[in-house]
């Protein structure tokens, strides 16, 4: 299969898979690992229960902390990421949401204007109709005074 000291080359990137090229070099590791067999155990008493757990690999204590401590770098590293990511995708959505409070303000302020300009032209247009009744009133008074019998 392969050869431990092979280097192997990725095709892709490595870091998008969440694992680190010596992290993706120990799990191929395993797989090539002769102990690695799908039969071990079965068949035998108690003993081989503990034969089976020391065919595998075993690792320190060290080697464990080691390997956590890559493990949470590397979690880390990818909650580092995905938390820029929330943050710049914040701040498009700020700005987004800015542009577009700026142009409601604007509508707002330009539909204001024409309230006013509606409403000074209704005040004038209300006056006119008062002048306008008034005359009639007078006109209709002229007009029922010269019809009376003099």
């Amino acid at each position: 299969m392969f050869c431990s000291q092979d280097p192997i080359h990725f095709q892709y990137p490595v870091n998008e898979t969440g694992f680190t090229a010596s992290e993706i070099q120990e799990l191929l590791s395993l797989f090539e690992s002769p102990t690695h067999s799908p039969n071990s155990g079965l068949g035998s008493n108690s003993n081989s229960n503990s034969n089976s757990n020391s065919n595998r690999v075993g690792y320190s204590v060290d080697e464990k902390k080691r390997r956590r401590m890559i493990s949470n770098r590397e979690s880390a590293r990818r909650s580092r990421w995905r938390k820029k990511q929330h943050l710049e995708n914040l701040e498009v959505q700020v700005n987004r949401l800015e542009i577009q409070n700026w142009e409601l303000k604007k509508r707002l302020g330009s539909i204001l204007e024409q309230c006013h300009v509606l409403w000074r032209e209704n005040e004038q247009l209300t006056t006119e109709y008062l002048v306008l009744q008034a005359r009639l009133s007078d006109l209709r008074h002229a007009l029922v005074a010269m019809q009376l019998p003099q």
